[in-house]
């Protein structure tokens, strides 16, 4: 498994009338988690989508909200990767706030597919080995931090 920690600032404009963050920001929070993951193990998202015609549109977003977040707050966002990618590639996210609480849990599952076809395609070489490369023992985790 491989496990990427990404700290950030709520920002006034992602919180409600109520003062706490919109619950769909915490899509677009699972999203940087994932993002800032890919790029960790050298296999950002810009490439793939370029040099080799691969999208990764999401097919299921699961969210559950445990503690709401507050403009201002510290947020870790702690992205695993807990099997290796086929057709389709599964994050599991947590939100924690600094006292280590947990925000929110869920996961993300996208599907790789053909840019000119939008049909699903293997996951290209250069993402299968980028994980290859720091996927570890089995029962071990490999932290990675942005």
């Amino acid at each position: 498994m491989i496990r990427h920690r990404h700290t950030l600032r709520v920002r006034y404009a992602e919180t409600d009338q109520m003062g706490y963050v919109y619950y769909g920001n915490y899509a677009a929070y699972f999203e940087v988690g994932r993002t800032e993951l890919v790029r960790a193990i050298g296999c950002p998202y810009a490439p793939l989508e370029r040099d080799h015609g691969v999208l990764m549109p999401v097919v299921e977003l699961h969210v559950n909200y445990k503690r709401p977040a507050r403009y201002d707050d510290p947020l870790t966002v702690i992205t695993e990767l807990r099997h290796l990618p086929e057709l389709r590639v599964r994050f599991d996210h947590e939100i924690r706030h600094a006292d280590g609480g947990l925000c929110v849990a869920g996961h993300v599952e996208l599907v790789f597919i053909s840019a000119s076809t939008f049909r699903p395609v293997r996951p290209p070489r250069l993402f299968t080995e980028a994980v290859a490369a720091v996927w570890p023992s089995e029962g071990q985790v490999r932290e990675l931090q942005s």
